[in-house]
């Protein structure tokens, strides 16, 4: 079935930048302006995320979410705001929102952190493993194993490969790995996600893999499918 995802934005290149991304996604996407437009279809439609801007004429973007929470209404939201500031990060969350990226981002981000969102609203069976080409993960038993062959890892790494294994052959940022495994905000001083990205490619190496997870310079880490 087709996403539906509410996108408002009052930078018109912004606004066609991310509905053309997620068009080409096969997303169907609206698009609002402004805040006041913006809350009266979130409210009169059903969607399976909205994307918002903080600063929007006729309503701010908190207002927005804040009158959209107030109504019971509990449809995801990624603010997109080029308020970077952590003490506006913290007032957007605590407003309602379940995700803040900053301006300026990359689409690639934006589409992952979108399907996060969207993919914790669809109630699907468990899964219990993962397979991405020879790498395979039994997720009840922890298992991993590399063309059959059993890799041993210690819990972050398990949860960084299987965050990877879950978005094969998407460029995932580092900070968004250091999020997803490590659970709070991402320090850019530290060296944790390498640290660990190091010793997973060392274990493949020595299964003759040291390829499989690609450094993309400048954008994070991706976990290629073939190998």
């Amino acid at each position: 079935m087709t996403k539906r995802i509410l996108l408002v934005e009052d930078d018109a290149t912004t606004l066609k930048y991310v509905a053309d991304g997620f068009t080409a996604q096969k997303y169907q996407v609206d698009s609002a302006t402004d805040g006041q437009e913006g809350l009266t279809l979130a409210k009169h439609n059903q969607y399976d995320l909205l994307i918002l801007d903080r600063m929007l004429p006729k309503l701010d973007g908190l207002t927005l979410l804040s009158a959209l929470r107030t109504s019971g209404n509990k449809t995801p939201v990624l603010i997109l705001s080029a308020l970077s500031h952590v003490d506006e990060r913290v007032k957007g969350l605590r407003a309602g929102g379940d995700d803040y990226m900053t301006k300026p981002f990359a689409f690639a981000e934006l589409l992952v952190r979108a399907e996060k969102l969207v993919q914790r609203n669809v109630v699907e069976p468990a899964a219990t493993d993962i397979e991405v080409g020879g790498l395979k993960m039994e997720l009840l038993t922890r298992k991993v194993t590399l063309d059959d062959n059993e890799l041993m890892l210690q819990p972050k790494e398990f949860q960084l490969l299987k965050y990877l294994m879950e978005h094969p052959n998407q460029v995932i940022s580092r900070t968004l790995l250091f999020e997803a495994v490590w659970d709070y905000h991402f320090d850019p001083r530290t060296n944790v996600i390498d640290v660990h990205i190091a010793k997973l490619r060392r274990k493949f190496e020595e299964l003759g893999h040291g390829e499989l997870i690609e450094t993309v310079r400048g954008s994070g880490y991706r976990l290629c499918k073939g190998h």
